[in-house]
């Protein structure tokens, strides 16, 4: 068995390992009357700064005896959790009506802190047997005032919790702040609070199993999805026309070049050679930098195999809403595992290319000149610049409008389940961008300059650059973040995520246009 072959076994077992990692947090629990059930307190922080979060108790809530920090998992702790025991006790079908669970009063120092975080949107996460609870904090009161310095500030001080159940089992809990009951924290002075909680089960027929359904159908409504469809059908359509108007042409182009070529043969032997046949000799001359190729290659190909390794899990459910830390748990674990196909690809590439200290053979189908021809004086736009530019953008047409709700979904709060649709939408990405490249490819040879090696990759990762761009438009025209942290989180972590997009389209476009390369020349008699 090959190398390749017993390595995706091996990844393939380990696929469901890490299934088992990520599913391992799940609760199933189940409760009699009076039983305690675990409320942990997360964290706060601006509402439109989603990485900006702090401890539950950084603001001066009240502070029960015994708190204790619950024990992450590894999912949990990448996700920035920080779970303790929360202030309020939810026992089992025990209900409670204004009760007190604290009597403070507040220092000048805490009302001030308190008001700041009104005045940015703050909210709190907590968990509830494993399902999310979300609120605010507190109010801004504006009266129609423009002038901010005349707002008043209102810190919330009760909270009145509805609880489903079915059986033994929690299904569903929502959280309700009193608009009535409010603490004036404007002014920077002494204040009395008293926070109270409120607590109402009601029964319900809805199974345990569909308790998470709730939040996968935020994303599921119908003019949500009338908006993904209609992405899907911009984008099949784009490459229908693309695919469609390149292979019309690049078949006919290559059939006339073809049918030249062979009358050429035919012809008298000192006939010149024009277009791509003319570089035969120099169409698989080893590209500059061959380490950082290979390197580059070997990377591409671990995020690609990374990438289908995540949907496969997405597809089968395992990434089901507010199961905490899934994801990132799932992109470590496989990315450790997925290192060995990044070194056995760049190696053998480095070792096909000739690289020092290495002799293996490239089938080339044609044989490579002892010297390089020198490439004619092409204009500007076929220059590598305006080719990535073309190059990328039709790939990141095809794919915009499904970006705005990751973009929302990973720097929001909106919750993204439809991971079906997105994967046609990659598919639809992978064939764009392998389509474009062969036809830039093509116009690169035909115009007889024969150093299509990194140009190809470069066309084909450019779409990286372009959904970077697009990260500066979502910033200023589509959220409401602000602050330097949130900002350097941001576009730093954007450009991580768009690098790994260009070295795996890069990668893909590469594949596309060598293959194509291989093709034309293995069809004509070059001497």
């Amino acid at each position: 068995m090959s190398t390749p072959t017993t390595l995706l076994l091996f990844l393939g077992a380990l696929l469901f390992s890490a299934a088992g990692i990520v599913r391992s947090d799940a609760s199933d629990h189940r409760y009699k009357e009076g039983d305690s059930v675990p409320l942990y307190a997360n964290k706060v922080g601006p509402f439109h700064n989603p990485s900006e979060t702090y401890r539950y108790f950084d603001l001066p809530f009240c502070v029960p005896e015994g708190v204790k920090d619950k024990k992450e998992a590894l999912g949990e702790v990448l996700n920035g959790d920080r779970l303790v025991s929360a202030p309020y006790k939810l026992n089992f079908r025990d209900e409670k009506d204004s009760e007190t669970y604290c009597k403070k009063k507040l220092s000048r120092e805490e009302v001030e802190q308190f008001r700041r975080a009104v005045e940015k949107d703050y909210y709190f996460q907590m968990y509830y047997d494993d399902l999310p609870i979300w609120g605010f904090i507190g109010k801004v009161e504006k009266e129609g005032k423009s002038d901010p310095t005349e707002f008043k500030y209102f810190l919330y001080k009760h909270i009145q919790f509805e609880i489903l159940y079915n059986n033994d089992r929690v299904i569903e809990i929502n959280a309700r702040m009193d608009p009535h009951s409010l603490v004036d924290v404007t002014e920077d002075k002494e204040v009395d609070a008293e926070f109270m909680y409120t607590v109402k089960w009601k029964e319900t027929e809805t199974p345990f199993e569909k308790r998470m359904d709730k939040y996968a159908m935020s994303s599921s409504l119908p003019h949500h999805l009338e908006i993904h469809w209609f992405s899907i059908i911009n984008s099949c359509v784009t490459v229908l026309l693309l695919t469609g108007f390149l292979a019309t042409i690049l078949m006919r182009v290559l059939k006339n070049d073809f049918m030249k070529y062979a009358q050429d043969e035919e012809a008298a032997d000192d006939q010149e050679e024009t277009g791509w046949k003319y570089i035969h000799g120099d169409v698989f001359r080893f590209p500059k930098h061959k380490s950082l190729f290979a390197a580059s290659l070997g990377s591409g190909t671990q995020l690609f195999t990374l990438t289908i390794f995540i949907f496969m899990l997405s597809l089968v459910g395992v990434f089901y809403p507010y199961n905490r830390g899934a994801l990132f748990t799932a992109l470590v674990v496989i990315y450790a595992l997925t290192s060995g196909i990044a070194g056995y690809t760049a190696s053998s590439f480095y070792c096909q290319l000739e690289g020092k200290n290495w002799v293996t053979e490239f089938q080339a189908p044609v044989r490579t000149t002892k010297y390089p021809r020198e490439i004619p004086p092409l204009p500007w736009y076929r220059s590598a610049i305006p080719q990535m530019a073309m190059a990328g953008f039709l790939p990141f047409s095809a794919i915009y409008i499904e970006l705005y709700y990751i973009f929302a979904s990973v720097w929001g709060h909106r919750i993204y389940t439809i991971y079906s649709i997105l994967f046609i939408v990659f598919i639809i990405l992978l064939i764009v961008t392998a389509f474009i490249t062969v036809a830039l490819t093509y116009f690169q040879l035909a115009a007889e300059d024969h150093e299509w090696w990194w140009r190809s990759f470069l066309c084909g990762g450019s779409t990286g650059l372009f959904i970077y761009a697009y990260c500066l438009y979502y910033y200023y025209a589509r959220s409401d973040m602000s602050g330097f942290m949130q900002t350097s989180f941001f576009f730093g972590y954007m450009a991580c995520i768009c690098y790994g997009f260009f070295l795996m389209l890069g990668t893909v476009g590469f594949r596309a246009a060598l293959l194509f390369v291989r093709h034309i020349y293995r069809s004509i008699k070059c001497e």
